[in-house]
């Protein structure tokens, strides 16, 4: 039964929630203490455990209700004489009910009449898997479904494609092939026994599959989203197409919600300000009551400034949009953004975030600053707007081509910057094969920049930021 609960905590993984090594040995004791008896407390139980928000309660609800389904899978012959509509009363149920066991048995009888004459067919009806067939022993089928997928590994299926590899899979271990070689003879033979035995190895079939559908839904679809974000972070951001933008936001947000909870700030207590009496209390019980130390609530969270400087010129204002986009999901914990646009005139765009969503800020800025590429004259701009504020607490993030038309670089106004801050970054989204060609200027900005780095995918752009992070804490 653990290694069932280590399969669950897996699909909970997969279904991004969170779940650490100590956590799952929590788990293994939680259900050590609570045992599996009682499914509703061992859910409690674990939820505690495992789902640390809201919103993961919600989705381990959901896998918990489809990976422990109690449903028993129904073995029982479907085709029936005389089938009776849903409207009927009580007694033509009942009447239909006694029909349907009637033609069960009557379907038994073929078979055994049949098996006097087929030894092969009379070895069959005496193994487990058969005779459990001609009970309808739903338990035993199932625990059996359950113990066949189990050997064949079924919770490692990823693709639709695999479901009916994984189908076959599971009746060989089960024994079908026992059945279908009986089918095989019976029709060679044009035994009258043949429609039964088939029909029972249809319904077998159809549960077997049933089953792997299930848990193809289980386990594939958390696997088929990682593989999707997998793609979707390592595909050029100017390539992307509409349909997929939906996806890359929230696969950003998902991104920006890992480097928040692996770079949260601590807070830094002081040494004065509100005296926080419930702590100075308890910390003074084992002296007696005597309060030798003093806790305050006032806590102090240094945070550096960062320049967000982008290009937004036709060539590169998909990649500045998701920089932006992903700067601005990491407020929480993100030192103070200051953000500017440029294509040929350069100004501060901050404020369109703080009046409107994300989205529609980076739309605004797009349509405002969007043109021709001028970089010299941009770099003028953003020397009068903000030079006087950069300091050794500044990190500046510029996002560009460097294709600057052949006109004047203006590099003494970034070597000045340079000198100032505590960091100069520049994201080119182009090769670094093309540095320095035709109109690129990006050789002899570099010079000028701390840290420069091949940039136009959100894998690559959630290292370069995870790297920031770690340089600013």
């Amino acid at each position: 039964m653990q290694s069932n609960l280590v399969d669950f905590i897996q699909v909970l993984r997969s279904h991004d929630i969170r779940v650490s090594p100590a956590e799952t040995l929590d788990a293994i004791g939680v259900t050590t203490t609570l045992g599996y008896s009682d499914r509703n407390l061992l859910r409690d139980g674990l939820a505690m455990t495992l789902a640390k928000t809201p919103a993961e309660e919600v989705i381990f609800l959901d896998c918990f209700d489809r990976f422990f389904q109690q449903d028993l899978a129904n073995f029982s012959s479907e085709e029936v004489p005389n089938k009776q509509d849903e409207s009927k009363d009580a007694d033509q149920a009942d009447n239909a009910a006694v029909q349907s066991e009637n033609f069960f048995t009557s379907q038994i009888s073929t078979l055994e009449m049949a098996a006097k004459s087929d030894p092969s067919l009379k070895s069959l009806l005496h193994t487990p898997l058969m005779e459990n067939l001609l009970n309808n022993n739903r338990p035993e089928l199932t625990l059996a479904i359950n113990a066949a997928a189990q050997s064949v590994d079924l919770q490692k299926i990823q693709m639709f494609t695999q479901k009916g590899q994984f189908t076959r899979r599971i009746l060989d271990a089960m024994g079908e092939e026992q059945i279908r070689n009986a089918v095989i003879a019976l029709e060679r033979a044009e035994n009258p026994a043949l429609a039964v035995l088939q029909r029972f190895r249809d319904i077998l079939r159809q549960q077997v599959r049933d089953y792997v559908e299930r848990e193809y839904l289980l386990h594939a679809e958390g696997k088929n989203q990682q593989f999707m974000d997998d793609i979707l972070s390592k595909t050029r951001l100017n390539n992307l197409e509409h349909i997929y933008l939906h996806k890359v936001h929230e696969l950003i947000r998902k991104m920006a919600k890992k480097l928040a909870s692996r770079h949260a700030h601590k807070r830094r207590h002081l040494k004065r300000g509100q005296l926080n009496m419930a702590k100075t209390l308890r910390k003074g019980i084992p002296n007696d009551g005597v309060m030798f130390n003093t806790y305050w609530r006032q806590v102090k969270k240094e945070k550096p400034q960062i320049l967000a400087v982008c290009d937004v010129s036709g060539s590169v204002a998909a990649y500045s949009k998701f920089l932006l986009l992903f700067l601005y999901s990491l407020q929480d914990i993100l030192p103070k953004v200051r953000s500017f646009a440029f294509s040929s005139h350069l100004g501060e765009v901050s404020t369109y975030f703080d009046d409107y969503p994300v989205e529609k800020a980076i739309e605004l800025v797009n349509w405002k600053y969007g043109g021709a590429t001028d970089y010299g004259n941009s770099l003028m701009d953003l020397s009068k707007l903000a030079l006087d504020d950069i300091n050794s607490n500044t990190t500046v993030i510029i996002l560009g081509d460097a294709r600057n038309n052949n006109g004047d670089p203006k590099l003494d106004i970034l070597q000045s910057i340079f000198q100032r801050a505590r960091q100069v970054i520049w994201l080119n989204p182009e090769s670094r094969r093309a540095w320095g060609s035709g109109d690129s200027e990006m050789l002899r900005y570099q010079s000028a920049c701390h840290f420069s780095a091949e940039c136009n995918n959100l894998k690559q752009l959630e290292r370069i930021v995870d790297q920031l992070l770690k340089s600013t804490r």
